[in-house]
């Protein structure tokens, strides 16, 4: 299941689920500060981008999986 997230996918996952529970404190009666409005900024920001930025794609071939392909292929023909 979780193979087949992707990082765009998981961000926006994200940032909705933030969105929705900050639409529920609003909706509770929370206060609206401008100090309020720059940590959920942070909160709902942040963290994606780190996401975005540190999640490589799949790793490197090593140099076993290249000399096995080679072998293979020459072995096949």
């Amino acid at each position: 299941m979780l193979q087949d997230l992707s990082r765009a996918r998981l961000a926006g996952a994200w940032c909705a689920a933030l969105l929705v529970i900050g639409a529920f404190s609003v909706t509770a009666g929370a206060d609206i500060t401008i100090s309020s409005i720059e940590l959920w900024l942070v909160t709902c920001l942040v963290p994606p981008a780190v996401m975005l930025i540190a999640w490589r794609g799949a790793p490197p071939r090593t140099v076993a999986e290249v000399l096995y392909a080679v072998n293979s292929s020459s072995k096949e023909a």
